[in-house]
């Protein structure tokens, strides 16, 4: 087993730890992902099909408007979110909806931002670990070769 840490930065403070399901295509949450199963549906985007309920989500950036936040806040509420947002900047509306979900449920999830170069060493199916400063370990076994579209 090969481990190595990267230095993210926390939008929303938070531990979580799970299977890393990478994908380097933004992903629209307003009729792309069904919060009451956690699977995405978006029959254009490589991830259609696959479940995210629990694990890692990283993906570069939200796309659409705050349907996004809404639809994760029904996730949450539903036990179908990811445990936790990993993305290449700043998303307000992934931050929204931790931050709302805290709120409304006790139920935050990270949201962690990191340089380019950082997001691309992640792969599908990697174990990962998130401290809440933003550190993300990341824990390869060896012989494992992720892939964008592994299934559930």
């Amino acid at each position: 087993m090969a481990e190595h840490v990267i230095a993210g930065r926390a939008i929303v403070a938070g531990s979580a730890e799970g299977e890393a399901l990478v994908t380097t295509e933004a992903l629209s949450f307003w009729g792309g992902f069904d919060f009451r199963t956690g699977d995405i549906i978006d029959k254009h985007h490589p991830l259609a099909g696959v479940r995210a309920t629990g694990r890692i989500l990283v993906v570069p950036f939200s796309k659409g408007s705050s349907t996004t936040t809404a639809v994760l806040l029904e996730a949450v509420r539903a036990g179908t979110a990811p445990a936790a947002i990993v993305t290449t900047g700043v998303d307000t509306f992934f931050a929204l909806a931790s931050i709302v979900s805290d709120v409304m449920y006790g139920k935050a999830f990270p949201v962690i931002a990191l340089e380019p170069a950082d997001f691309a060493s992640l792969e599908t199916g990697m174990r990962v670990s998130i401290a809440p400063s933003g550190v993300i370990t990341c824990y390869t076994y060896f012989g494992h070769r992720g892939t964008e579209a592994q299934s559930q």
